[in-house]
């Protein structure tokens, strides 16, 4: 067994939502130091599966997470805290802004678990996805009482209650808007002005198929409509949701509740069948096109078959040109479809993808590798984003709108060569996750505001859209 004393918390660090404490103050009770990127869906699977490990065992250990930041936007605290926070963060982070802790604790990648028995020693660390988590934590608490005065520190300064918590997928038709209330586990049917006409899931994270008071669901995040169905990327229960808008009706066409490994073939048993981190949605020659950033593959489902197919993405973490399998995406975030081609915004790699839906060749539009990201408008070979997460398809010309999240702006990509252009609004936009257009306007998810703007694109007004239950 590894048993190593351990040096204090990083000196430098920025506690997000807690007081400050020390591992000397948390003597006594075991602590878990979860180093991690609030950008990365691996980080928050396993922040998900130690909130439930708690569930099952409250009090016996200390959580602390340490955001390690990717972009330079997490730099900033209270977006890296926004970012965990949509993640259903709920314990005390820190910001490991200079990388103080990351190489005090010789940590070597995203995420990483140092397990501190309650003298302080470290007695085990979970690289990865690599160890058990379930045997190691209860290892770490085995014959540890809970001290009798040791409170756990807790998290200060919560989410403030609005109508909307962390919206991401949005679709609009000429009189409707739909919205993933994320944050609230459900999807809402609003008019364009905001009033909530229908509520779908019952707004507390679970998995279940039924009608409007019955069906739940878990973080849901992309959208697509296609005739009298909107389709749900539900991406805490890595799953593919249906919901028939004529009855209220939800149903499962994929996903078991947890992460796994996709199967190519018929779907027999739907919640037989795993998904990983399904999160964008666009529906194409009748399949719906899902971009799956929990295995950096684009995949689709046919509606009439009922298969569901791996098109293109090798699964590991990169931006590469190819075909198929050979083509490489760093966490696809969203999808749009249009003439044979489907376009990709790809979070990690802050580049947009075109894939031909006949061939799955995959090319570049914007975006000069894994680790290159910035606020560049112009050429397609010198423009930059940083961790895109929405694009939508303007239905009158050849524009791709793009959420530019890290730097808080609305693009424009002109297709066919042309420049990629920063809209100019009156403001900038807080974590922008969500995109669709509609009804003569731009719908953005200002995700991390808890809000839902409309912005029309001739007169350049950007307001607000009230939602009202």
């Amino acid at each position: 067994m590894n048993v190593q004393p351990v040096q204090d918390l990083p000196e430098f660090a920025t506690w997000l939502n807690a007081a400050p404490t020390t591992l000397t103050e948390l003597r006594g009770r075991p602590v878990v130091l979860a180093f991690v990127n609030a950008a990365s869906v691996w980080c928050a699977q396993r922040l998900a599966e130690l909130a439930q490990w708690q569930l099952r065992n409250p009090g016996r250990l200390q959580l602390l997470v340490l955001q390690v930041p990717r972009f330079d936007c997490e730099r900033e605290p209270e977006q890296a805290l926004k970012l965990l926070r949509r993640q259903g963060l709920a314990a005390p982070a820190l910001l490991d802004g200079d990388w103080d802790g990351w190489r005090r604790f010789n940590i070597t990648a995203w995420p990483t678990l140092v397990l501190l028995d309650a003298q302080g020693r470290e007695r085990d660390r979970l690289v990865g996805f690599g160890g058990e988590l379930e045997r190691a934590l209860t290892a770490l608490c085995e014959g540890v009482g809970r001290p009798p005065d040791a409170e756990p520190a807790r998290e200060l300064h919560p989410e403030p209650r609005l109508p909307l918590r962390f919206p991401v997928g949005l679709v609009a038709t000429t009189e409707r808007l739909y919205i993933a209330d994320s944050g609230h586990h459900r999807v809402l049917e609003c008019s364009h002005g905001g009033r909530v006409l229908r509520q779908f899931g019952l707004g507390t994270a679970d998995f279940m198929d039924g009608g409007p008071g019955e069906a739940a669901f878990n973080r849901p995040q992309g959208l697509a409509l296609e005739r009298d169905a909107l389709y749900v990327a539900d991406t805490g229960n890595h799953a593919l949701r249906r919901i028939h808008l004529l009855t209220g009706q939800v149903d499962t066409l994929c996903g078991t509740g947890r992460p796994g490994e996709p199967l190519e073939g018929v779907v027999t048993q739907p919640r037989g069948v795993p998904l990983n981190h399904p999160q964008g949605l666009a529906v194409a020659d009748n399949q719906i096109h899902i971009a799956m950033a929990g295995d950096n593959c684009i995949w689709s489902y046919h509606l009439g078959q009922r298969t569901l197919k791996w098109r293109a993405g090798s699964g590991a973490i990169d931006v590469r040109d190819g075909s198929g399998h050979l083509a490489a995406f760093a966490q696809p975030a969203a999808v749009a479809a249009v003439q044979q081609v489907l376009y990709v915004c790809d979070a990690l790699g802050s580049s947009i993808r075109a894939m031909q839906l006949r061939g799955d060749l995959v090319q570049t539009l914007v975006g000069q590798g894994l680790w290159s990201f910035g606020d560049e408008d112009g050429p397609r070979a010198l423009a930059q984003l940083q961790h895109p997460q929405a694009i939508a398809m303007s239905p009158d010309a050849p524009l791709l709108w793009i959420a530019d999240a890290g730097n808080g702006r609305l693009r424009t990509l002109r297709l066919g060569g042309g420049e990629l252009s920063t809209l100019e609004l009156p403001r900038r936009l807080h974590g922008p996750a969500g995109l669709a257009l509609g009804g003569g306007a731009v719908w953005i998810a200002e995700t991390d505001a808890h809000a839902v703007l409309r912005f029309d694109p001739v007169s350049g007004v950007l307001s607000d859209v009230p939602i009202t239950e």
